[in-house]
């Protein structure tokens, strides 16, 4: 008699874990890491968050379910402040860490774009976690919902597409699944980070699902560093070999790489200058003997004359913007040539240079080895630290004030900080006419100490910035530099910062208005047109009294410990206090006219900013003039 046939072997049933979606997201995020050179560091470090209807009981009741154990959890005030504080806490962890931000439906959402924007324009990582109108559509409209009478399916988060990396809308439990793997896959990449999005139904937030338990093992992202290529490494030592005056334009790629070292150690090792764009500045220190400091619009004349001159520009690590460039003017030389080491395939072919695609350490080192005992003429050597010598005399002048108890200019803010600041300090700025000063004339003593977002050039940036930096570095003093139109943007976080005991310091400059895009609208015709803050004056015009406004008073009102400077004693002194404070400190200083006090170095390489074709004033006549000259001189490399 045959035996009965054995039944097969039951699989056991994979262990699963029934949480909602949000809670699901928190748990998976926690557990998320990247590794670069053996060293681990958590990818998420927590998340920001304002509530409303729209991710109140998803998210926010996951963040508090967790208790912070799995996700620290930040009180905002703006939510474009916070993405900006979750960006500059990305840029000071070299892009290993990154934060998540999350909002409700609505205004909430589409406050994130601008803070999107900027971090995919400059390759930070952020995730965004805006609320969305329910995916089951019990009612339609719902409250802050977009009707769009060809497309059912698009809400306001759709505006995020553009400006994030990676977006997608979670309208089943099981769809975050792909959808969150995916998105941790771009905000580890070195090539394609930046903004993403997970748009959040608010029913599917809510909604509970039976988890497989391996969504929530630990997971480590390796971040790459590919090698170069041996055809691409050998043709740029061929390239490098026959230069008679190479020029290294370094850019953000260096500090994103941690490439600082491997790039001294070029230029150590071939006396080959080196500039840098607002990204890459402190690549070298400013006292390197192959430091030539700033390049393009706002670089220095050292910097700017080697690149009119130079037969081949290395770029590493750089996006090759228009301010880098002078808008295509820059890069004179009959026959001049283009080398490009970065690791994203999209930048390196830019200029229609010889590329390296690579990462910028990597590339660094192997070129290095590659060239040898290669080394520049020592008289191109001698010309360039001549050049820097005499810019140094320039700095000393403008920065420097022989008069303590004057009103200082901005330059001579600068100046004063410099005196305070150690090289382990962090100096934040975004936008206004700082960029350009603190670009051409800030002496970098670290590789993160100069931290200018230039990418966006975002009014507001700083003091979130400033918080975002302190979090991810908490033994560093940090300053946020703004104007007063800056601040007058976005003083929110100042809130946060108070709260928080997150210990910023804020240097606030008063000069009235916009100076920045004052002095370009009167470089360009627009005669300061509507850049004032002043009252009307009796022809109808801003050229009244300034604005009776006391942003000391204002800042003082939100928490700060606010320090009044009047004279430049006073503010080297009022600076060396707030660096000592154990609390969240404003230096506030009302500045003279930088342009007529203090003889500020006109810019050395020009700038695209179109004049009116045709005008009647004389003033935009003789800015169209000046125009036509200087786009006569545009090329494109080919």
């Amino acid at each position: 008699m045959s035996g009965t046939p054995a039944m097969p072997a039951r699989t056991a049933t994979p262990a699963t874990r029934r949480l909602t979606v949000a809670q699901a997201l928190m748990e998976f995020l926690s557990r998320q890491y990247t590794e670069r050179d053996g060293r681990r560091h958590r990818l998420i470090g927590a998340c920001w968050g304002i509530f409303g209807h729209g991710n109140v009981a998803g998210i926010g009741q996951a963040l508090l379910e967790t208790g912070g154990e799995h996700m620290p959890y930040l009180q905002g005030r703006n939510e474009q402040a916070m993405v900006h504080a979750a960006v500059g806490y990305a840029r000071q962890s070299n892009r290993l860490s990154a934060q998540a931000v999350t909002t409700s439906i609505g205004p909430g959402a589409t406050n994130l774009v601008t803070g999107a924007a900027l971090a995919t324009i400059n390759r930070l990582p952020v995730l965004l976690l805006p609320g969305d109108t329910f995916a089951t559509r019990p009612a339609d409209p719902v409250l802050q919902q977009l009707e769009v009478p060809y497309a059912g399916d698009v809400s306001v988060n759709d505006c995020l597409r553009p400006v994030s990396r990676y977006f997608d809308r979670i309208t089943r439990p099981e769809a975050l699944i792909p959808a969150a793997l995916q998105a941790v896959r771009v905000l580890a990449d070195p090539v394609d980070t930046g903004a993403v999005t997970l748009a959040l139904p608010q029913d599917v937030q809510a909604e509970a699902y039976d988890w497989p338990e391996d969504f929530f093992a630990e997971r480590v992202w390796a971040v790459r560093r590919p090698a170069p290529d041996a055809t691409e490494l050998a043709e740029a030592a061929r390239a490098v070999r026959s230069a008679a005056r190479p020029l290294i334009v370094a850019g953000g790629g260096v500090h994103h790489s941690e490439a600082e070292d491997a790039l001294k150690a070029l230029a150590d090792a071939t006396s080959i200058p080196v500039a840098s764009t607002q990204a890459g500045k402190g690549s070298l220190r400013h006292d390197h003997r192959a430091d030539v400091g700033a390049i393009g619009h706002t670089g220095t004349a050292v910097a700017d004359e080697l690149a009119r001159t130079a037969d081949l520009v290395i770029g590493v690590g750089t996006r090759w913007t228009d301010f880098t460039t002078a808008s295509s003017t820059l890069f004179a030389a009959p026959g001049v040539r283009f080398l490009n080491l970065n690791i994203a395939p999209f930048d390196a072919h830019k200029m229609a240079g010889a590329t390296v695609v690579a990462d910028a350490r990597a590339a660094l080192e192997a070129l290095a080895g590659a060239l040898g005992a290669h080394r520049v003429d020592p008289a191109y050597e001698a010309e360039y630290r001549a050049g820097k010598a005499r810019w140094e005399e320039t700095v000393d002048r403008v920065c420097g004030a022989a008069d303590a108890h004057v009103r200082p200019t901005q330059t001579q803010v600068l100046g004063a900080l410099d005196s305070v600041v150690g090289d382990e300090d962090v100096v934040i700025n975004a936008a206004g006419s700082l960029p350009g000063d603190l670009h051409k004339l800030w002496r970098a003593r670290s590789p993160r100490q100069y931290h200018l977002e230039y990418g966006y050039s975002c009014m507001g940036y700083e003091i979130p910035a400033a918080i975002g930096v302190r979090l991810a570095a908490p033994d560093r003093p940090v300053w946020a530099l703004v104007g007063d139109g800056t601040y007058l943007m976005m003083p929110t976080e100042l809130v946060t910062a108070v709260q928080e005991g997150v210990n910023i310091n804020v240097v606030l400059l008063q000069n009235h208005g916009y100076a920045s895009i004052g002095g370009l609208s009167e470089a360009t015709g627009g005669e300061r047109f509507g850049t004032a803050y002043r009252f009307r004056a009796e022809d109808g015009s801003y050229t009244g009294d300034p604005l009776p406004v006391d942003l000391a008073a204002n800042a003082a009102s939100l928490g700060m410990a606010v320090i009044r400077a009047e004279t430049v004693g006073e503010l080297r002194e009022a600076l060396a206090e707030a660096r000592a404070s154990d609390r969240p400190t404003c230096v506030y200083v009302e500045t003279e006219t930088a342009d007529t006090v203090s003889g500020v170095p006109v810019a050395q390489a020009w700038w695209d900013v179109p004049v009116a074709e045709t005008a009647t004033r004389p003033a935009a006549l003789q800015a169209r003039e000046g125009y036509d000259r200087h786009v006569a001189n545009r090329r494109r490399h080919l």
